[in-house]
């Protein structure tokens, strides 16, 4: 018994294989992402917030623009404030901590799954990596408010522990302006 094939299915069928190719190459296009939206709140995960000590500036990780990083957000104007070299290409930014005016962030940047502690000054636009080199595994970042002691969580030991880092008294401060600087005298 011979089996006739009708011509009409493999029209069809090319049809609809064909649709759905062209309709694959068309959303994986290159054509840029929309920007990201200048609202807090939105469709994508915003997460891991952190308020400066003066309540203006808000810290959180996002990923609306495809990979994981870190936005500000001014309370104030409502607004996304862009800052160049706070986030570097491919790497993965998460648990930021902002000082008492937002000067100084700080925050894990995981590059090829090592994480670093990173600081970000936003008077300079310049981020400094403050665990280079360094044995161990970090976690959980955190600033002083006035931007000059960094903890964080350490495997250094075969444990987590807390490391306290000093960036010294020769650091420019995160005061209010017009504030005195108040420096406690030793104790016997």
């Amino acid at each position: 018994m011979r089996v006739r094939q009708n011509p009409w299915w493999r029209a069809t069928l090319f049809r609809a294989v064909s649709c759905g190719f062209i309709s694959l190459l068309a959303s994986c296009s290159f054509v840029s992402q929309a920007p990201v939206s200048p609202r807090l709140n939105s469709r994508y995960n915003d997460e891991q917030p952190s308020l400066s000590g003066n309540g203006r500036w808000l810290a959180f990780v996002s990923n609306r623009n495809g990979n994981r990083e870190i936005l500000v957000y001014d309370l104030r104007e409502q607004r996304l404030i862009n800052y160049p070299g706070l986030n570097q290409g491919n790497a993965i930014a998460e648990s930021p901590s902002l000082s008492r005016t937002g000067r100084y962030l700080v925050y894990l940047s995981s590059l090829q799954g090592r994480p670093d502690v990173a600081l970000y000054d936003r008077a300079t636009q310049r981020t400094e990596i403050l665990t280079l080199n360094y044995r161990g595994w970090v976690r959980n970042p955190q600033i002083s408010p006035d931007g000059r002691y960094v903890v964080f969580e350490t495997s250094r030991r075969g444990q987590w522990d807390i490391e306290v880092l000093d960036r010294g008294p020769a650091i420019e401060m995160d005061i209010p302006n017009g504030s005195p600087v108040i420096v406690p005298s030793p104790q016997p």
